[in-house]
């Protein structure tokens, strides 16, 4: 049986076989003797995404009493849940990804407890996800970004949708009608203002 640590773009973790190319964590929010979540879902504001391989180390999934793996389809994915680069494992993406927030929402050289904080407001609605306003039409939100249409989530790339799953992207049929937007609009900044998420390779059109 999986555990249960695959984040989807609403920030929901649950147990799927499907493996990601990130991990990252919210804090310590499992019992490591059941390997299983607490009913807490974060113990920390500090959301950050890592890389799967660091420097040779090997951990035992959510088997001792350290931080939670999470893992994501994608680095999009893990920023529609509200995650950040973490500044240890990913030190030249953290430091580009905080220039480019603080260049996109106004702030000159952030700390990364500043952004935390303005993310921590703007991916909950209590325990929910918060949804948001979409800023312009889907298709006119930067490479990264991703939507939410009812239960299903997109993300948009070069100007076009793709439906999210844990296997991966497909195109998307039709209008994003009532489209809300799901990654936070201080990261949605951020791209604009130049950060490229790795996004599936499978939202990538051959030339």
């Amino acid at each position: 049986m999986p555990l249960q640590n695959r984040v989807t773009p609403f920030g929901e973790i649950v147990s799927t076989p499907h493996r990601g190319r990130f991990t990252g964590n919210r804090g310590i929010i499992h019992d490591p003797a059941t390997r299983t979540l607490l009913n807490r879902r974060w113990s920390s504001k500090a959301w950050i995404t890592c890389v799967c391989e660091f420097k040779g180390r090997r951990r035992k999934v959510m088997g001792s009493r350290s931080w939670t793996e999470l893992f994501f389809l994608d680095e999009a994915t893990a920023f529609a849940a509200g995650h950040r680069p973490c500044f240890y494992c990913r030190r030249s993406d953290a430091v580009a990804f905080r220039d480019a927030w603080g260049e996109g929402n106004g702030h000159a050289e952030p700390y990364a407890k500043d952004i935390d904080e303005i993310l921590h407001r703007e991916r909950l609605d209590r325990h929910a996800k918060r949804l948001h306003p979409l800023p312009v039409i889907a298709g006119e939100l930067p490479s990264g970004a991703m939507v939410a249409v009812g239960e299903k989530s997109y993300l948009i790339a070069d100007g076009q949708a793709w439906l999210w799953s844990f296997a991966g992207y497909n195109r998307a049929s039709g209008p994003l009608d009532d489209a809300k937007l799901l990654t936070p609009p201080s990261i949605v900044n951020a791209f604009r203002a130049g950060y490229r998420p790795d996004i599936h390779a499978s939202a990538v059109v051959a030339d």
